[in-house]
Formats: structure tokens, C-alpha cells, sequence
């Protein structure tokens, strides 16, 4: 039987392709140039041709403050310009410090004006709302995000931490084809599997950008996670030949809305080590088995 991890490339509407690991941003601070640019280019090199980033990366991690990770890659691109060819570049706006929320049209273009200025770049290939705005009505986010892509701010526009039914109102309200969606998904928190996020997704034709799929390196040192689901990835790690962390990004990788699993880390070691999932066998008692193990609970 083939496994049912999902190594072919993800579409992010009808001409962007990306792999299935993707180069999350969150902790691409508090480094310098080459450092950073050492890390861009082993992602790259390992497949994970997505860099997902935002403009208020730069509050954690060491980071200088807001936008410090859009900078930060604003400075690797202007050493390095012919890796921006190489990458499909997403990022994300909608969170104003102190608000905290605001996707009015007028903050959305202006926010994407000044991610665009950080980046050193004249336009995006995905541009999400970070958060949902809760005070927003549906049709000026819509209307924002019409105007980033009329204007070729941004290819794609999606959506990130949006429930499943503020997805699927935001996808009514745009007069074009949403292409994205990023929620938090692992096998540690399956909420997006269980509220039927991933199925909506799949019905919308979305591409699913999971972050946290090692749920901070919760998966991957074992700490802070239920003795039953360690257990249950360690079996299979063993099995497999490979850590756990390898596990838990395979089992993200094996939902058939082939989500893009966002990997955060930047050790070099782990990044080179990703692709390794692409290569594990995991069936369906497999994925079931760490269902069980997450919830606590038998399945009925």
C-alpha cells in the first residue's frame, strides 16, 4: 500500500507551485545577513521553495521590533537578488500594534506598501491578512485585497488564523478565487482537521499553509506532549528510521488537503533534514493511531 504522506508540489492558484515544506520566517531575526541568507539558501536548495514571512515578525525571537524579519529578508535579497526568482514569496498584514486588528482597504494597502518597501521588492506572489479583523465587514477586506491584486502588489491573496466559516465568507465576498488559507495545524493541535477547516479548504480548491507543524519544537524535543502521542510518534520514528520530528511533519503532509507544513526552525541542521518526511511510510492505522494518542480519547 502507498503511503499517504503527499511529496508531489502544492498549486497556490492557477500558476504559482510550491513544495510540500515550506520556510517559515517567524524566527529569521536577531542574525546577521549571511547568516540569514545562509539559512534562505538551504531552504531553497532542500525544495522548500515557499518563504512564508509577515511584517510583525520581529517581536519575538531576539527580533528589533516590527518588521524586523521582512527587513532582514529585504537585506538577503539585495545581496543575493537572483534568489527571489527561486522562491515564491508569501507575507502577511492586517495586525496593527496597540488596535490590534485592522483590515480596513485603506490599512491593508498601506500595510503591504510598507512590507513591500521592508522586502525591496515591487510586489508579492501571496499576500494573507494575518488575522481576522472581528469589526471588519466582509466586503471591505474584500475590497482591500482586490485592490492589492488589481494594482500587482500581490499574484494570490489568502487568508491566516481565520475560522472555517470566516473563510468561507471571505471566499463569498472576493470576486475572484481565494488561493489561500494558513491555520494552525500538527499533530498536537488537530483543530483544524476536527471543526472542518481542511475540508472546506478542500471544497474552496485552497491551498493549506499549516504553521506550527512541529508545534514550536513541542514535537520535536517531546516536552509538554500527552506520554501517549510521544509514544506513539517515537514507535514510528523508530520504525521509519528517522526523529520525531520527522514524523510529525509527515503526518501533516498525509491530509488529502496536501497542506504545505511551514517549518520555523533555523538550525541549519533541522532544515537540511526536513525533506526527510518525503520519504516516510505512513498508512492509515498510522494516522489514526496518533489521533487517538493526541486527543486521549479512543476513536469511536
Amino acid at each position: 500500500m502507498s503511503s499517504l504522506v503527499r511529496t508531489g508540489p502544492r498549486p497556490i492558484g492557477p500558476e504559482l507551485g510550491v513544495g510540500p515544506i515550506g520556510f517559515g520566517c517567524w524566527r529569521f531575526v536577531a542574525m546577521s545577513t549571511t547568516d540569514a541568507r545562509e539559512r534562505l539558501e538551504l531552504a531553497l536548495d532542500a525544495g522548500m521553495n515557499l518563504v512564508d514571512t509577515a511584517d510583525v515578525y520581529g517581536l519575538d525571537w531576539g527580533g528589533d521590533g516590527f518588521g524586523a524579519a521582512e527587513s532582514l529578508l529585504g537585506s538577503v535579497l539585495a545581496d543575493a537578488p537572483e534568489l527571489r526568482a527561486r522562491m515564491v514569496l508569501a507575507t502577511k498584514g492586517g495586525i496593527s500594534l496597540g488596535v490590534p486588528y485592522d483590515s480596513r482597504e485603506e490599512h491593508l494597502v498601506a500595510a503591504a506598501d510598507a512590507s513591500l518597501s521592508r522586502l525591496g521588492v515591487d510586489s508579492v506572489d501571496l499576500y494573507q491578512i494575518h488575522r481576522p479583523d472581528l469589526f471588519a465587514h466582509p466586503d471591505e477586506v474584500a475590497a482591500g485585497l482586490e485592490t492589492l491584486r488589481k494594482s500587482g502588489k500581490t499574484r494570490e491573496v489568502g487568508v491566516s488564523n481565520y475560522t472555517r466559516v470566516q473563510l468561507e465568507t471571505i471566499a463569498a465576498a472576493l470576486p475572484f478565487p481565494l488561493a489561500s488559507t494558513q491555520p494552525e495545524f500538527s499533530a498536537l493541535d488537530l483543530t483544524a482537521l476536527r471543526d472542518g477547516h481542511l475540508d472546506v479548504a478542500m471544497r474552496l480548491d485552497l491551498a493549506v499553509l499549516a504553521w506550527s507543524p512541529l508545534a514550536g519544537g513541542r514535537l520535536a524535543t517531546g516536552e509538554d506532549v500527552r506520554p501517549e502521542l510521544r509514544e506513539a510518534i517515537d514507535l514510528l520514528a523508530e520504525r521509519e528510521s528517522v526523529d520525531r520530528a520527522t514524523i510529525a511533519l509527515a503526518f501533516v503532509l498525509a491530509h488529502p488537503s496536501a497542506p504545505v507544513a511551514l517549518l520555523g526552525s533555523m538550525n541549519p541542521d533541522r532544515i537540511r533534514s526536513a525533506a526527510r518526511a518525503l520519504k516516510v511510510q505512513l498508512d492509515r492505522s498510522d494516522v489514526y493511531s496518533i489521533v487517538q494518542a493526541s486527543e486521549g480519547v479512543p476513536l469511536p
